[in-house]
């Protein structure tokens, strides 16, 4: 049975206030959809990835609830940020594996029909899109957030549109725009 969101939101709202039963009552209610996330991300990546997605979601959540009074506004915020955190894992597992392997220069990504494609076996393309997505956010933060929120958490347009508070038609410019900056950038 689907969370209704009205009581992911309601609970996020009792932990930001303090309430640490909260956390309890929701943990259940977000689970299965984090682990649909990190399935989702986690299928983008190589087939021999080191981490499964129950060990993503874990680690998320212990980067999440490590927070204090969290300013959750709702539950695509929560998601939102959790997607954020997974995201984080991987660049931050990717690095390690990077590092351990030393040099491996960075590969190019292609961009194709909006779709950011990955090679399952370069870790560096993961690290190469983090570097091109953090040159976006110092250029136009929100731009690199619709990025984020669309192809690395899963969101639809709608619910991208509610977590960064501006229109539907907003959150696809947006998205054209990233798109095709993100391609010259991984192209140099």
């Amino acid at each position: 049975m689907e969370p209704v969101a009205e009581d992911v939101t309601q609970l996020l709202i009792d932990w930001r206030e303090g309430k640490k039963q909260a956390l309890a009552q929701l943990v259940p209610l977000v689970y299965d959809e984090l682990r649909r996330l990190a399935g989702r991300r986690l299928s983008r990546e190589r087939s021999d990835h080191t981490l499964q997605a129950t060990a993503l979601v874990h680690e998320a959540y212990l980067r999440l609830v490590d927070k204090t009074h969290p300013r959750w506004q709702g539950r695509v915020h929560f998601f939102a940020v959790a997607a954020q955190q997974m995201r984080r894992i991987l660049v931050d597992h990717a690095r390690s594996n990077q590092a351990a392997k030393r040099g491996g220069g960075r590969a190019k990504i292609p961009i194709e029909d909006g779709t950011v494609v990955l090679s399952h076996e370069r870790p560096s393309d993961l690290l190469a899109l983090d570097d091109a997505l953090a040159r976006l956010g110092s250029a136009d933060h929100r731009k690199a957030q619709v990025i984020e929120l669309r192809y690395f958490g899963g969101l639809t347009l709608e619910e991208t549109a509610e977590a960064l508070e501006v229109s539907t038609a907003t959150v696809v410019n947006d998205s054209r725009f990233a798109r095709a900056w993100l391609h010259r950038e991984v192209r140099r």
